[in-house]
């Protein structure tokens, strides 16, 4: 195994790759009772045409399939359910779609072993029938229609249709009503024989626990499988534009809720790189409107803002963007003040002392996660899906200093890119 060690967190991170294919990921964290697994495939929503790597043909999917495919994976032909055995464990189980992954995962104190028995064989043993694939397609028409009337959602989906043109992450992770019904069994068997590949797949495990030995035991669990090519994916082309600058809806909400955006068009040379911008990203934006910024504390004291906004920065290699949301008596308020706030910084600089305030809170942020196996194990999941380590974030953060973060605020923050979406209250 190949062992990485972080001397500033005092951890170190256990990586194996199998003969089949499959990245395995240990953090042991010696003397914690809890422990914590992900098995995730590099398979999201985004995934929606590619060429199979056996037959070299080129598919063409319905959105929603890889969403589908979680939810089917943990009915058995005997009639149980997977998520029902395992919480019978006393274990706290459960499973996700993103736009990039899907992940399978418990957490627990006792009884890890027999979770990761239920586990590795429900992952590893698929059942699709035309009768049980239509009556799921009820139930997740359902859910499609629950997030339809989620406030929040909608706000972060017309975001995502004012940044982006042709870009599947515009598309409902869940899909469409329409586009699951195109879903068939024979769909499914053809993404997970597809995307479910050992060779496609990263396992986490966080918790006391020895790396030699617990490897040992995944490998017992593995069924006989051979590595395949990489998944050659295929996107429509990047966008350099916005789609559009703004977006409103009415809906039942109390107070207005906003989501400002900037989409980031830049190219970046290597992952470090990327790392590295996105600490700065993380500095710039609690510097602009985080808790301690003048700008929030003049907009919370106003009434303007009722807490601090959410700053994310989601990216890919098929797209990347800032997103700054909350809820707000005046969201067009809200949005001025931070573009006058970003401007002011590109025209006079940023405060020395301010930077480095902030920039040892977003330390300490990234130092808090190793307190928490789920935090860990998820955050090295997700890190993987784009070849990035976690500790990169702990030793790119010397490399940033003031006047680089200066340099992503001036290439990045720019009026051109961006957006903003609204949730009005209806009249």
């Amino acid at each position: 195994m190949e062992v990485i060690e972080s001397l500033k967190l005092k951890e170190k991170e256990y990586i194996e790759k199998l003969d089949n294919g499959m990245t395995v990921i240990i953090i042991p964290k010696p003397g914690l009772e809890k422990k914590y697994v992900i098995w995730g495939t590099h398979f999201g929503s985004i995934d929606n045409r590619f060429i199979m790597p056996e037959t070299k043909e080129e598919v063409f999917i319905p959105d929603g399939v890889a969403h589908f495919l979680e939810h089917k994976m943990f009915e058995q032909p005997d009639g149980t359910n997977s998520l029902d055995t395992l919480m019978g464990l006393g274990l706290d189980a459960n499973a996700y779609t993103s736009n990039d992954h899907t992940a399978y995962l418990f957490e627990c104190t006792d009884n890890f072993y027999e979770g990761l028995d239920e586990l590795m064989d429900y992952v590893q043993h698929p059942y699709f029938t035309e009768e049980n694939v239509e009556k799921e397609k009820g139930i997740i028409a359902q859910e499609i229609k629950m997030y339809d009337d989620e406030p929040s959602w909608r706000l972060y989906m017309n975001a995502m249709d004012c940044m982006y043109k042709e870009n599947p992450i515009k598309i409902d992770i869940a899909g469409s009503v329409e586009s699951i019904s195109k879903i068939t069994s024979d769909v499914l068997y053809k993404c997970y024989n597809t995307f479910y590949n050992p060779s496609n797949m990263v396992m986490v495990v966080c918790g006391d626990f020895n790396p030699e030995e617990l490897i040992k035991e995944i490998k017992k669990r593995l069924l006989p499988n051979k590595k395949q090519e990489e998944i050659e994916r295929i996107y429509p082309e990047k966008e350099k534009k916005i789609n559009k600058k703004y977006e409103e809806l009415e809906m039942e909400v109390s107070l207005p809720l906003f989501a400002f955006g900037i989409k980031d068009i830049e190219e970046n040379a290597n992952k470090e790189e990327l790392v590295k911008k996105h600490i700065a990203i993380e500095i710039l934006l609690n510097m602009i409107i985080g808790k301690s910024s003048d700008a929030y504390k003049e907009l919370y004291e106003k009434g303007k803002l009722l807490s601090e906004p959410d700053l994310d920065y989601e990216f890919s290699d098929e797209y990347a963007h800032i997103l700054i949301s909350g809820q707000s008596t005046s969201p067009n308020e809200v949005k001025d003040k931070i573009e006058n706030k970003i401007e002011e910084y590109k025209t006079n600089g940023i405060n020395e002392e301010d930077f480095n305030r902030i920039r040892k809170k977003v330390y300490g942020d990234y130092v808090v996660e190793y307190n928490n196996v789920g935090n860990i194990a998820r955050m090295f999941l997700a890190d993987k899906m784009k070849k990035i380590n976690s500790f990169d974030y702990i030793e790119e953060y010397k490399n940033v200093t003031k006047e680089y973060t200066e340099n992503v605020l001036k290439n990045v923050f720019k009026r051109e890119n961006m957006i903003m979406s609204v949730i009005k209250s209806k009249k």
